[in-house]
């Protein structure tokens, strides 16, 4: 992809939380898929830094993805390479980017770290990244950001999106992603989904399959497709088993079980368990699974009928989890309700549907909502043109595009 535009999209809220990290006893931690972001996160940090005084040789940046640095994936090379360079005078700033890709990381970044004047960051494409030994080696010395790929207001901003155009905008958001290179071809299909292509199986192979070792991918595919093709809908680790099986595959109830965990580990999709709003407690079955990038599903379904109403609810599942919320799937009696976000600011209650012009689709999208005996906050969330400040007996209806720029603070 070197011939791709180089240039950078601004992520400002990450770029604030590192900024507010710097110079902390605490390793730095940047998590999230492939190619959301996170190498062009850290050169746009690094800019800043010099831009407020740091001198280049105080800056130490190592891309293990690259050839270049192919001699530092074993973890007394990278430690070495980095204690050769360390500034004698001042602080010096370590970025290591998809550190997992080093042989036992976990023993170089253990050794750097309670190094004096040195300021560590590191990023990685697998929830495993801070599991096992390291977890037990850091615990209270890290703190973590997870990545995503662009908000639907980084993309229009970065595309210089007008009002007038934003539904228009909107339509190429749902179906080629979010992923920040995508936004930089043009609404191109061949390139896009090429692009895609690559990303889908970098996933597959580099992240899923050579750390559970194995050797033929197929099942782990069709099991991602399960998810991609039963979006927002309840699944069950045994549904999953049962249709592989009639398919003429063989395959355990267990051996699901560990690839949905990998699919979640490598951050190509989350779950979200299911919420009992009167009883206040999480169950254990019917989760919900939503994809990282809605452009993904699109290319590798091909569908002519992309079930709209699940991928709108895609969307903003993945924008509370980017405004820093817990989000489950509420049940309420018979009634369900799309997202329970659970926040520092308390619990909000959301449902999402294209549209509620009809009157039937209206009552049933509030009955769950109305149900809920508390007094949180309570949204409807569609793509109607609305009056300004809808509001059903304290639920109120907001536009999804509006509610994506933060038009509305108070939701």
């Amino acid at each position: 992809m070197s011939s791709m535009p180089q240039k950078l999209v601004s992520r400002s809220n990450y770029l604030e939380w590192l900024k507010s990290w710097r110079e902390k006893p605490l390793i730095k931690v940047v998590a999230g898929v492939r190619r959301c972001g996170k190498s062009t996160l850290f050169k746009l940090y690094i800019d800043w830094l010099k831009e407020n005084g740091v001198r280049p040789k105080q800056i130490i940046f190592i891309n293990l993805e690259e050839l270049e640095h192919e001699g530092l994936l074993d973890y007394r090379a990278l430690y070495d390479y980095i204690k050769e360079r360390l500034d004698k005078d001042g602080y010096t700033y370590v970025f290591i980017d998809e550190v997992q890709n080093c042989k036992d990381y976990e023993k170089a970044v253990d050794s750097l770290f309670v190094k004096d004047n040195l300021d560590l960051y590191i990023t990685g494409s697998n929830a495993y990244l801070l599991s096992g030994e390291l977890a037990t080696l850091l615990t209270g010395r890290y703190v973590q950001i997870a990545m995503l790929p662009l908000s639907f207001a980084e993309y229009a901003e970065f595309k210089n999106i007008n009002e007038r155009d934003l539904s228009l905008a909107f339509q190429s958001y749902l179906r080629f992603g979010a992923f920040p290179a995508v936004a930089l071809l043009d609404d191109k299909e061949d390139l896009i989904y090429s692009y895609l292509d690559g990303i889908y199986n970098s996933i597959l192979v580099k992240d899923i399959a050579v750390r559970l070792g194995l050797t033929d991918i197929s099942i782990l595919s069709s099991i991602a497709k399960f998810l991609f093709s039963n979006l927002g809908s309840p699944v069950s680790v045994k549904k999953i088993t049962d249709t592989i099986n009639s398919a003429g595959r063989s395959i355990s109830v267990n051996t699901v079980d560990k690839y949905l965990t990998a699919l979640c580990d490598s951050y190509l999709f989350y779950k979200a368990d299911r919420y009992d709003i009167r009883g206040r407690q999480h169950l254990k079955t019917q989760a919900k699974y939503y994809t990282v990038d809605s452009g993904l599903r699109q290319w590798l379904l091909a569908s002519s009928s992309p079930d709209f109403g699940h991928v709108l609810e895609n969307i903003v599942c993945l924008e509370l989890l980017r405004r820093g919320a817990k989000v489950s799937i509420g049940k309420i009696a018979e009634k369900e309700v799309d997202f329970v976000a659970e926040s520092a600011n308390g619990l909000t209650y959301y449902q999402v549907s294209a549209s509620v012009l009809d009157e039937n689709t209206l009552k049933r999208e509030l009955s769950a909502l109305q149900r809920i005996p508390d007094h949180h906050p309570k949204l409807l969330l569609t793509l109607d043109e609305i009056p300004k400040n809808a509001n059903y007996d304290g639920i109120r209806q907001l536009h999804i595009i509006d509610w994506l720029l933060g038009k509305d603070i108070k939701a």
